[in-house]
């Protein structure tokens, strides 16, 4: 009858971290199917955390039987661990898939492990290996900082590349020391000491909080994406009735506060209903998404564009006189006219009626404001559509 394996204080303290990286393995591998647009990144931060449950258990497996073919699949899979972190990195943020970079990383790995499997090669064999888990360690942690979008996205971002950064360093020091002193540094990976297993310890918490972090980002970008969508016309893209309202009544206190100009264009779309009859309600959306396109294009940065309802849309012009507005909605019936929309090869001729109206300071209120742009509008449409009016 064979004796069960005896487990030191390190490798109770590896396989607590194999455990709980499977558990997060698992969880990201449930998430990716929750998660559509970052299913890629996730499916690979699975694969990080499961792999990282393996090599830490051929490690604790290769202890206890002195197999060097357990140590030398252990040192693969600790390569693969940090290619599919830094491969899920560039997933989530749409960045080019760099495969030459990780084919060698994990040749050398693989080709320092077999030449270096015997125990007087040890030390080298560690030193070249720990230099190559820094340089995935670094490149990802800059890919971290280097890739984040938003002010969000950027503090995740240099909070999951903190303890990579730092796991880096460890791993270039791990590598130093195990070139310039070999003795020394093989026996203090080997040994079971206090040292190890606090060391072991703090990679659990450090893990942990890894992973934590990076769960914490993902969940960050579909909460913007999912305050992006609320706002936002779900056919055209511009912004939605709600947001637009909320937009005017903003630009209204900001113009309170600053005694600033602003004015707004009602903007509908001509004869709309014969688009429909036309050509479908398919034709009829492809129009509304070509208007959009074009209106668009005619704003500024600092310009707000919604679909206020049906074929009718406005836009906010922050810091903008009535003349001003006449001008901008001059443009904006102008390039309508001139860019007809193409429908199965057939171009479709579009114009738009504009009704125009400006602040007109501190006794004005938002709703006259609208009601005046919409009396504009409807002075557009009586005077024979395609043209611009402005509200008295």
């Amino acid at each position: 009858m064979s004796a069960s394996p005896s487990f030191n204080s390190t490798e109770i303290a590896y396989l607590m971290v194999s455990a709980q990286q499977l558990v997060l393995g698992i969880g990201w591998v449930i998430g990716a199917r929750l998660m559509p647009a970052a299913r890629m990144a996730a499916l690979h931060w699975a694969g990080c955390a499961l792999l990282t449950a393996l090599s830490l258990t051929l490690y604790v497996a290769g202890a206890q039987h002195n197999d060097p073919l357990l140590r030398l699949t252990g040192n693969a899979c600790v390569t693969l661990t940090l290619i599919a972190l830094q491969r899920g990195v560039w997933h989530f943020y749409g960045a080019p898939l760099r495969w030459g970079w990780h084919a060698t990383v994990l040749g050398l790995a693989i080709g320092v492990s077999l030449l270096g499997m015997a125990d007087d090669h040890r030390s080298w064999r560690m030193g070249v290996l720990s230099a190559l888990l820094s340089g995935l360690c670094l490149s990802t942690a800059w890919d971290l900082m280097a890739l984040a979008g938003g002010p969000r996205q950027r503090r995740f971002g240099l909070a999951v590349a903190a303890p990579l950064a730092l796991g880096g360093l460890v791993f270039a020091l791990r590598s130093a020391r195990a070139l310039l002193l070999p003795a020394g540094a093989v026996h203090e990976v080997s040994a079971d000491t206090l040292g190890n297993f606090i060391a072991a310890f703090v990679y659990l918490v450090i893990t942990l909080t890894f992973q934590l972090t990076l769960l914490a980002l993902v969940f960050s970008r579909l909460v913007a994406q999912l305050q992006r969508t609320s706002r936002r016309d779900a056919l055209t893209g511009v912004m939605n009735r709600r947001a637009l309202d909320d937009a005017l009544v903003d630009e209204e206190h900001r113009a309170r506060r600053l005694e600033a100009p602003f004015a707004v264009l009602m903007i509908d779309a001509d004869h709309f209903k014969s688009i429909n009859d036309r050509f479908g309600h398919a034709g009829g959306d492809r129009a509304l998404q070509h208007l959009a396109a074009l209106m668009g294009a005619q704003m500024r940065d600092i310009d707000r564009l919604g679909r206020y309802g049906g074929e009718e849309f406005v836009a906010l012009l922050p810091g903008t006189t009535l003349e001003q507005a006449q001008a901008a909605g001059e443009r904006v019936r102008e390039r309508v006219e001139a860019v007809p929309l193409i429908w199965q090869e057939t171009p479709v001729a579009l114009s738009v009626s504009v009704g125009i109206a400006a602040w007109q300071g501190a006794d004005d209120a938002l709703a006259a404001l609208l009601a005046r742009a919409d009396g504009a509008l409807y002075a557009a449409k009586r005077a024979g559509r395609n043209c611009v009016r402005v509200g008295g």
